[in-house]
């Protein structure tokens, strides 16, 4: 019998909701009364409540997030529409502040704010009691991770095939970066690394090998660093793959030496730069030293077989276009295999709130609340921007372009690149749904007529990124191409009818 229903939206279905087996392992009790229903983003509100509805529980429980309050709110709607007896309970980040302002903590007869670990059970145990407490708004209870029990065991052999398996081995952040909500965090707690470890074993021998950890700052205890990574490296095989986000500046040479140990497609590290700019750095209360991130980025580039995942964020206060140029091309020189180009948010609850007046900072009133303009940048130039981070994603983080690369970025990366989005932008009007075979077309264009490169020299490289995309089509950039094509699979048929 199912009483308790925790459900959210995933982004896409390969996410898996940590949160919410987090809920579930801690209720007690009252564990065997609760289900987890996952759904994506992309599923119709009506058919989700619809869903929900026909399991006939008490309470349903919503994860909210940026990137689904709309349809969760949406969801809501319907069913207390036409079940208003059913008991809607919401929490996560995105309705742990500014409450009374929100339509989803309206709809809903209860809200936690903050952790609900503790929280969501004591509520549910009262409302199945037949109590129903007078206050809507729900304070965090406490939470000590020595008596927090693991949710793995709630990885179903279905999540251990098909999707991502987060894990933590600590909570918390002691950094007070103004735009991350983990500014608010006093510091950063580690859970039992003999326990943690012996949990992670278990799912490894369930057959895990994509392992991603969501700890904030996985470097910032390095002998706890040095021990996990020795676990994993004691496990080796070719389909293992962790990630772990690191602190940029923060990387001794005892950690070095291990990390040089994991060997090609193993190992990826999401590194928040976010912005080199010192000035607006001590604005946001970032503490960070800038040439020991360029040595890190270069060290771990240049020497170990790791992913680089870095992250840059457009619409800092104090930080104008020129700033952003400059802290871009920076970056571009380090090589990291991505750089993740993200648009300021302001998420409820952050300390960024303070800067809004002084620096004019705008932000969308619908999510995911990007920032429109500022005192330096205006709401075109940031429109502009936006669409650079979108095709920056579309073309250089797609991988598909590395022998291009070079030819679109040379001498001045942030001035070609701009060039490039701009004049996309212009011949397309979309960025989004732009066909991958489409695409070659338009960069083979834009190389010659707005980067000036060499047309002979454009499509060289393109064509042997072409071949090594996977792409089928005849690329309308070179019609001589299926000449060539042809006479290689004539070639290839006679060789294999000589054996």
């Amino acid at each position: 019998m199912t009483d308790i229903i925790l459900t959210t939206l995933n982004a896409r279905y390969i996410h898996s909701a940590f949160g919410l087996r987090y809920l579930k392992a801690n209720m007690g009790e009252l564990e065997p009364l609760c289900s987890i229903v996952e759904f994506t983003i992309h599923q119709r509100p009506i058919d989700i409540a619809e869903q929900l509805l026909n399991q006939q529980a008490k309470v349903i429980g919503f994860g909210v997030y940026i990137w689904n309050v709309e349809e969760i709110t949406k969801t809501i709607s319907i069913i207390k529409r036409v079940s208003p007896e059913v008991i809607i309970v919401v929490g996560g980040p995105e309705v742990s502040y500014e409450q009374q302002q929100q339509e989803v903590c309206q709809l809903s007869d209860y809200v936690i704010a903050g952790g609900a670990d503790m929280s969501f059970r004591e509520l549910c145990q009262q409302l199945l009691n037949g109590k129903r407490p007078v206050d809507k708004f729900v304070p965090q209870l406490p939470v000590n991770l020595t008596e927090l029990k693991f949710p793995y065991y709630l990885y179903t052999d279905e999540d251990v095939a098909h999707r991502i398996i987060y894990v933590e081995a600590s909570r918390g952040c002691p950094f007070k970066c103004e735009f991350c909500l983990s500014a608010l965090d006093k510091t950063a707690w580690p859970f039992d690394l003999d326990e943690f470890l012996g949990k992670i074993e278990t799912l490894y021998n369930r057959g895990v090998r994509h392992f991603k950890f969501v700890d904030r700052t996985f470097n910032l205890k390095i002998d706890s660093s040095i021990r996990i990574l020795e676990f994993f490296l004691a496990r080796m095989d070719d389909e293992l793959f962790l990630h772990f986000e690191l602190i940029p500046d923060h990387l001794p040479e005892r950690l070095k030496e291990v990390i040089v140990r994991f060997p090609p497609h193993s190992l990826q590290f999401e590194i928040g730069v976010q912005t080199f700019n010192p000035d607006t750095q001590g604005l946001i209360s970032r503490k960070q030293d800038e040439s020991k991130t360029e040595q890190n980025l270069r060290w771990i580039r240049e020497h170990t077989n790791a992913h680089i995942h870095a992250d840059l964020i457009i619409g800092l206060p104090g930080e104008n276009v020129n700033s952003f140029a400059s802290g871009f091309n920076r970056l571009v020189k380090l090589d990291p295999h991505e750089i993740q180009v993200g648009i300021l948010k302001r998420l409820r609850g952050s300390p960024l709130i303070r800067h809004v007046d002084n620096f004019q900072l705008r932000f969308n009133d619908s999510p995911p609340y990007n920032i429109l303009s500022n005192n330096v940048i205006d709401f075109s130039v940031m429109q502009n921007l936006s669409r650079f981070a979108r095709y920056w994603d579309m073309v250089m983080n797609s991988g598909r372009f590395k022998y291009s690369r070079a030819l679109i970025l040379a001498e001045d990366p942030f001035k070609r690149f701009m060039s490039l989005s701009e004049w996309l932008y212009a011949t397309t009007g979309q960025t989004h749904k732009i066909s991958l075979s489409r695409l070659f077309d338009l960069l083979h264009d834009c190389l010659i007529q707005v980067l000036g490169v060499e047309a002979d020299v454009a499509k060289a490289a393109l064509l042997k990124d072409y071949r090594e995309s996977g792409l089928k089509g005849i690329p309308v950039f070179d019609p001589s191409y299926t000449i060539d094509r042809l006479i290689i699979n004539k070639a290839s048929k006679r060789r294999q009818q000589r054996h």
